[in-house]
């Protein structure tokens, strides 16, 4: 594989050139941004995935829904739905996608809507729900709609400054984009990281003097959770289980459940997987299984004795302090 980004190196170059030309009608003018009435909050990265976008937007929902009437909007990738649609409680992880059905099911109190036309869906939301607050999921790129906060996310270990374009690398906008975030937090850290290392990824990203950088680490449920049951993840050290993950990165995962000294077998499959009959057959001829939740709300209804581990940010000694205090300036 690192042979053939090397190879595609030309590739990368066409489409950096692209990339460029498309920021560069943005920024003249050619191209139109739009601004909404109702405050805009924007999550995404510069890279392709694995910065852990939903945590990120679950955390922003938790502090803002208790005294806001907040509305998330995503593309749903990889949904089987097409155009605007508005999510109820008849509504099927196929039509919303995985990701927006997780945060569908986790927060009933906010409304959730997807649409590839993020300026439709805006529209839409505004006339049918009046929100007080829009998160857009994964929509850094879409520079048709103006946010009023950008949340740019890249991850320990796989800085955006030390990246390079598709398909060499696994950049999808350029570094120079960075300049339009008002935040930026880098995901995924050690929890221990220390001051100096965290001074050293400043210097790296060299934030302009509007933006502030922030640190968090991920934080995983002390328990797993099926449709029926629960049970202390340390109680799986005493039987051997299979880990299912269909996501950009499952290294932090894998790490973190070996850090904690359990043993298991690794199916680990690309980002969005559609599980074919066969994959969950094979899932179902195995005793237990833990996955991602992002996975659990596609393979629910298909394996059996199927648990997942939830996970969330924390951020790093006063970091949710400060984002909270811009999200109480926003609105």
């Amino acid at each position: 594989m690192r042979l053939v980004r090397i190879l595609a190196f030309p590739i990368s170059l066409i489409y950096a050139l692209v990339v460029h030309l498309r920021n560069w009608f943005f920024d003249h003018g050619l191209f139109k941004t739009k601004s909404y009435k109702t405050p805009i909050i924007c999550i995404g990265n510069l890279s392709t995935g694995g910065t852990g976008k939903t945590p990120m937007a679950e955390y922003l929902i938790s502090i803002l829904a208790a005294s806001n009437k907040v509305a998330l909007l995503s593309r749903g990738y990889k949904r089987q739905s097409k155009g605007y649609l508005l999510a109820t409680k008849n509504s099927t992880v196929e039509e919303l996608g995985d990701e927006p059905y997780q945060i569908h099911k986790k927060f009933e109190n906010i409304d959730l809507a997807v649409d590839s036309n993020r300026k439709n869906g805006i529209e839409r939301l505004e006339k049918e729900v009046k929100p007080e607050v829009i998160i857009m999921d994964d929509a850094f790129q879409h520079r048709k709609v103006k946010a009023d906060l950008n949340v740019l996310l890249t991850a320990y270990g796989h800085l955006y400054s030390n990246d390079w374009y598709l398909p060499t690398g696994n950049l999808r906008d350029g570094k120079r984009e960075a300049r339009r975030a008002h935040i930026i937090v880098v995901t995924k850290c050690p929890p221990n990281i220390s001051e100096n290392e965290r001074q050293k990824i400043r210097k790296q990203l060299a934030p302009h003097k509007h933006q502030q950088v922030l640190f968090a680490c991920m934080e995983y449920d002390s328990e797993v959770v099926s449709k029926s049951a629960k049970r202390p993840l340390i109680s799986l050290k005493e039987e051997q289980f299979t880990l299912v993950t269909g996501i950009a990165n499952a290294r932090p995962l894998v790490s973190y459940l070996e850090t904690e000294g359990l043993q298991f077998n690794h199916l680990k499959y690309s980002d969005h997987h559609n599980f074919s009959k066969d994959e969950v057959a094979h899932m179902n001829s195995l005793k237990l299984k833990v996955t991602t939740e992002k996975d659990y709300v596609r393979l629910s209804e298909k394996v059996s004795e199927l648990y997942y581990l939830g996970v969330r940010h924390r951020f790093i000694e006063n970091d949710a302090s400060i984002l909270e205090e811009v999200l109480q300036n926003l609105l």
